[in-house]
């Protein structure tokens, strides 16, 4: 199986995450969304595909966004506000908040 992870290596949940993709025997892209963000688009089918408003996937500490498609936007200009990690399987896409959801789509 492989899974993509936006990780951020600084954050634990993100670095928990990682390992238990990697003791399941994964084949993990690792994607440090800092550095390489995601577009727009890829933001709003990923969280499409998870099921999840984008105005609930941004860090709690990011100033609230009035709508999904102002979160898709400040996210997209500011990665920094993209709560993490987002992990992609062919099975779905969580937020792995805690780190063990990321088992439902393995």
């Amino acid at each position: 199986m492989k899974a993509t992870i936006w990780h951020n290596p600084r954050c634990s949940k993100s670095r928990e995450t990682l390992a238990i993709l990697n003791d399941a025997g994964i084949d993990v892209t690792i994607v440090e969304y800092l550095k390489s963000p995601p577009s727009r688009d890829e933001l709003a089918r990923l969280y499409a595909r998870a099921g999840i408003a984008p105005g609930d996937a941004m860090r709690k500490d990011a100033p609230k966004a009035a709508t999904d498609d102002a979160a898709l936007d400040t996210m997209a200009a500011d990665p920094a506000t993209i709560e993490r990690p987002l992990v992609e399987t062919e099975k779905g896409v969580v937020l792995a908040r805690p780190p063990e959801r990321v088992r439902t789509i393995l």
